[in-house]
């Protein structure tokens, strides 16, 4: 009998000394070609050094680039509607009294987001915003039964349950009336949404798009780059944009995070313009389909809708979308930085990930070291644990600073993505304060120049304190050893999360 345990461990040596030549190729392409963060490139070198078939696996499965060339293609139409916009905003710019006292010394952040997102910066706008996600849903349902010509609705997460139910419904009755209705949806945050529900929306005349679809709704090459947009727009007229995604858990219906804490946007005037050219060129990238725009911006939308008493009125505003498609800039991150650098009295963030990269970092630091009020408010349990000791030991780092840190009810889940400084300048929308949403995910968020706006997101930040915990330096500091070594391990990793 010929004995085959030569040709066994030789096997063996071959795959292991592959798998290691494989890695040094990657590492290599990481250093010279892939334009990451250097805390990035630094971790994916650590996990594919120290635990080579492992690491290998997950960097093909979460760590691999995306062809970013012309992902968003702006037709002639379009251009010539986003360099008008960009006209307009430098004309509003030289105007100082399209500004309120406390707004006009930021007029040069509207310009580094114009400068570096095209974002239009437009100030005939009304803004309601939902801390409660039952009223977002509420005026949403409300909002899609006055539909009459179309309907432009995006979600990461978009679930057949209850609520995601009573939404199709809407939006089946509004096909058959004759209402355009296009249904976008990341195909990794929402694989839950069933073949049988969209192949009914595809038979009654709902037009659907998934971003970045899976294979077989198990395999997905581009794991790690999601669509974590959520817009709708209807008619031109009305839109929507903030944290919540479509499912019953939003609901506080899921007793794993009891009450559901997030923060959503309703839009008029002409910023919902703005967010219906992302959702396009979205749309146009998944589905190739070529869509006439004269019928989506012509001068019978982007009506200003009557207002009621809680509704913010005549407010600037600009939508700033980012994603991996862009490498040299991070434009919601940018915003961000402006806004830490502009305070001169408070800043007020919550965000359920937090996990900062060095020059958000510093801009905190320096934040508090000059005066800065700088409060952060985060979960006060995890959803995903990596990310959450990651979170804790970044908000830990800024205790030192004079930061107060709070985590928000531990029977609740807090999800809101907010930032509100001065009384001056708030931003809303979907990307968290963290590496994932600045580098990998697809994001959009309204930053709003407006004092009453900015008032009331800072006064449903000290309501939020109401319900929360302070974690004092003191508190942090006597934490037990294995929550230290889950900080630590964490944050190593916290580039790749």
């Amino acid at each position: 009998m010929i004995d085959l345990s030569f040709f066994k461990g030789s096997g063996y040596e071959i795959l292991g000394t592959a798998v290691y030549i494989i890695n040094f190729l990657v590492i290599l392409n990481l250093i010279f070609r892939e334009k990451r963060s250097i805390e990035t490139t630094v971790a994916w070198i650590l996990i594919l050094s120290t635990i080579p078939a492992l690491g290998f696996i997950l960097y093909f499965s979460f760590g691999r680039g995306i062809s970013k060339d012309n992902m968003f293609k702006i037709k002639e139409a379009e251009d010539k509607i986003i360099k008008n916009n960009i006209l307009d905003t430098h004309v509003k710019l030289e105007s100082a009294n399209k500004f309120e006292p406390n707004v006009v010394g930021h007029r040069d952040m509207i310009y580094a987001l114009a400068n570096s997102n095209n974002a239009h910066f437009t100030d005939n706008n009304t803004v309601d915003i939902y801390p409660e996600s039952s009223e977002f849903f509420d005026s949403l349902l409300d909002e899609l039964k006055k539909a009459k010509k179309y309907i432009n609705i995006q979600f990461y997460i978009f679930k057949d349950d209850e609520i995601g139910s009573k939404i199709l419904n809407i939006l089946l009755e509004k096909a058959k009336e004759g209402v355009e209705v296009r249904l976008l949806y990341d195909a990794v945050g929402s694989r839950l949404f069933s073949d049988k529900t969209i192949l009914k929306l595809k038979k009654n005349g709902v037009k659907i798009g998934a971003f970045f679809p899976s294979f077989m709704k198990i395999v997905n090459f581009n794991l790690n780059y999601r669509n974590h947009r959520k817009i709708v727009v209807i008619d031109g007229n009305v839109g929507f944009v903030g944290g919540n995604n479509v499912g019953d858990e939003y609901l506080g219906k899921d007793p794993k995070f009891g009450n559901w804490r997030d923060t959503h946007l309703r839009l008029t005037g002409d910023c919902v313009r703005d967010l219906n050219i992302r959702f396009i060129l979205d749309w146009r990238y998944t589905t190739k389909e070529n869509l006439e725009l004269d019928k989506y911006f012509n001068d019978d939308c982007c009506v200003t809708m009557p207002a009621s008493s809680s509704t913010s009125n005549n407010v600037g505003v600009q939508i700033v979308s980012s994603g991996p498609d862009i490498t040299e800039l991070d434009e919601i991150k940018y915003g961000y930085i402006k806004m830490i650098q502009g305070a001169k009295k408070y800043v007020y963030i919550q965000s359920p990930y937090f996990i900062l990269d060095r020059t958000l970092t510093d801009t905190l630091k320096i934040a508090c070291l000059s005066g800065v009020d700088v409060r952060i408010m985060i979960p006060s349990k995890p959803d995903h644990p990596f990310v959450y000791w990651a979170s804790c030991s970044y908000a830990g780092e800024l205790l030192k600073f004079g930061a107060k840190v709070y985590t928000y009810d531990q029977g609740s889940f807090l999800h809101a993505k907010t930032v509100v400084m001065d009384d001056a300048i708030c931003s809303i929308g979907t990307a968290n304060m963290d590496i994932r949403s600045f580098e990998l995910n697809f994001e959009v968020n309204a930053f709003m120049y407006s004092s009453e706006v900015a008032k009331k997101q800072r006064l449903i930040f000290e309501n939020d304190i109401l319900n929360s915990k302070e974690m004092t330096l003191d508190l942090y500091n006597s934490r037990p050893t294995n929550i230290r070594m889950k900080e630590s391990i964490s944050r190593l990793l916290s580039p790749v999360l």
